[in-house]
């Protein structure tokens, strides 16, 4: 088996590459402004105990807050009443 000598590949000179656009500049603006909205949104306090507010909470609590108050709603409700 004989071995053959590898020919180097010339590459350009670092001048000669031009960067290429992979993503619009446009979409890159878009996704940068959406981005900062989310940073700039003011953090919303939970109403028990101060901390930040769940996502997804419309009584404004965080989501321990909003976890105890629905496994405390849910042991309410499966504790019917005796009737006599």
């Amino acid at each position: 088996m004989v071995k053959r000598k590898r020919i180097p590949v010339p590459r350009p000179a670092p001048e000669a590459l031009i960067p290429e656009s992979v993503v619009p500049e446009k979409l890159l603006e878009e996704a940068k402004r959406s981005i900062e909205a989310d940073r700039l949104r003011k953090t919303v306090l939970c109403t028990v105990c101060g901390s930040e507010c769940a996502p997804n909470s419309a009584e404004g609590l965080c989501w321990v807050c909003r976890r105890l108050k629905l496994s405390a709603w849910r042991d309410s409700d499966s504790q019917m009443p005796a009737q006599e």
